[in-house]
């Protein structure tokens, strides 16, 4: 999280850069939405007031605010799908927008997990290389035998993770989840948030889920009442964390202390002064699978290597197949590197996971 929001420090920097590209006519996809001003209200009701913010491309922002504060409303100005009523909103080049909540009722019961990942073909586009579909649904736990069952034998976890693993399978650039961890298991959940932390492209994160967010978002926009909205760096825990700070300092303010060390209050625009929260390391779900799975593969090759110790203890060996002793020598020396290869990191894992 931390190298995630250095990485977009530096993204920010370079926003004059930025803008010139964007205005020389290049395709440079760099921002993905800028607004000045924005105002939207429905009736007296205001939802959005004087709202400004940049968007950048591998931005992934979370949308915090109670039900009804205009999280939808507030997303989809962001994205163009809905005027304003005042104020300019600029889009970047060429958005591509995938919806993860529109795709739960999408799915075909009777069709194939091939037929649903990549109809008609067996090879899927991930991140501009191919992969095929095989493997592909294999990094989201199916079997190869699973593959052409049909959509309505799987249960809902399953489910899920067929519906994330067509998600990434579409060419887009932006993701828009709503709520997604409503209905995930844990390691389907685990799995969402590795995947987002590999996705380059940029995430808007509709979420009441704190650990969540703290775990996948660089930013949260924050509703403050009033049709007032605010970006924070950092996720929900950074965001409670400046805003315990400003009700101390406004507390302390408004009892008139004037103590040189009084806490200042936080402001949002300077990003130094939000100094990330420190997060407990988890492991991330392909971790958690080799921690499983290498003492298996450990013990497996001490068995082989001491069956091929076995075989060169026979004297009459060396007498009638001289090639086959070269061969169980060379595979002996394999065998080694590999174990000291999977012990070390077997160590690596379980060290990390203690922390």
């Amino acid at each position: 999280m931390e190298a995630l929001r250095e990485q977009r420090v530096a993204r920010r920097e370079q926003q004059g850069q930025v803008r010139l590209e964007l205005t020389t006519g290049e395709r440079s996809g760099k921002i993905v939405a800028e607004l000045d001003k924005v105002c939207k209200s429905y009736g007296e009701k205001t939802i959005v007031r004087d709202f400004s913010d940049i968007i950048l491309r591998g931005d992934k922002v979370g949308l915090i605010g109670q039900n009804g504060a205009g999280k939808t409303t507030l997303l989809k100005l962001i994205l163009g799908e809905l005027a304003a009523d005042s104020g300019t909103i600029k889009l970047g080049s060429k958005m591509q927008v995938a919806y993860f909540d529109q795709m739960r009722g999408q799915l075909n019961e009777e069709a194939s997990l091939l037929d649903t990942i990549s109809p008609g073909s067996e090879w899927v586009e991930i991140n501009g290389q191919k992969k095929h579909v095989m493997s592909y649904l294999g990094d989201f736990l199916f079997a190869p035998e699973r593959a052409r069952s049909p959509v309505k034998s799987l249960s809902g976890g399953e489910r899920n993770r067929l519906l994330l693993a067509r998600l990434f399978a579409k060419p887009a650039n932006v993701l828009v989840l709503d709520e997604p961890t409503n209905d995930l298991d844990i390691d389907t959940l685990e799995l969402l948030e590795e995947l987002l932390e590999e996705y380059s492209g940029t995430v808007f994160l509709v979420s009441h889920d704190r650990a969540f967010l703290d775990n996948v978002v660089t930013q949260v926009i924050v509703s403050e009442g009033n049709g007032y909205w605010r970006e924070y760096v950092g996720g929900y825990s950074d965001w409670e964390r400046v805003k315990v700070a400003q009700a101390d300092a406004d507390k302390s303010n408004a009892k008139g202390k004037q103590e040189t060390e009084a806490k200042p209050v936080a402001k949002v625009e300077s990003k130094a002064e939000v100094k990330p929260v420190a997060k407990a390391k988890k492991l991330s779900y392909k971790e958690q699978k080799e921690l499983e799975e290498l003492p298996l593969l450990i013990s497996c090759l001490e068995a082989e290597q001491k069956a091929i110790s076995e075989k060169l203890a026979d004297t009459e060996l060396y007498k009638q197949k001289a090639g086959e002793v070269k061969r169980l020598q060379e595979r002996y020396a394999e065998i080694d590197e590999q174990l000291l290869l999977a012990l070390e990191k077997w160590e690596a894992i379980e060290a990390r996971s203690n922390t």
